[in-house]
């Protein structure tokens, strides 16, 4: 008999402990905020074009790469791949409600034109483009004069 109460209590507590460890808190996803006005950034390099889009005070709301739409290689430097990047990061955006955008684009990659010009065919109001490119001033040290 006292094994049977041992018993019973040991299935009791396991059964309460599997209860409390499978009931997950339950949390309401907050709902994503509507944004009319943002800014876009696009980074264009030799080797990659990155894209984010911000809210006016710069928080992202979304962002996207050559890379991650899926292209590989020396094939994310063209700019197929970043009107492809543009494309994606669009779409993922238009659900939030957005609408007027300013670009600002920034680096001497060959995907920053066509970055450009997918945003304005995509029927968001471009409000202004804006070149970012850091530009060198003075340059470095020269050597030190040669003596002989």
């Amino acid at each position: 008999m006292a094994e049977e109460i041992k018993t019973t209590e040991n299935t009791e507590n396991q059964a309460a402990e599997t209860a409390a460890v499978k009931a997950p808190s339950k949390r309401k996803k907050s709902a994503k905020a509507k944004v009319t006005r943002g800014k876009v950034y696009v980074q264009s390099t030799y080797n990659n074009t990155i894209i984010s889009i911000t809210d006016t005070l710069g928080n992202v709301i979304s962002w996207g790469s050559a890379g991650l739409v899926g292209f590989k290689g020396s094939k994310k430097s063209t700019p197929y791949a970043a009107q492809k990047t543009m494309e994606d990061i669009i779409q993922r955006v238009k659900d939030r409600g957005l609408q007027e955008v300013d670009v600002l684009v920034k680096g001497i990659g060959s995907g920053r034109e066509s970055a450009v010009r997918a945003l304005q065919s995509s029927g968001l109001t471009v409000l202004s483009i804006k070149d970012q490119t850091p530009i060198p001033h003075g340059g470095v040290r020269p050597k030190k004069v040669r003596r002989v």
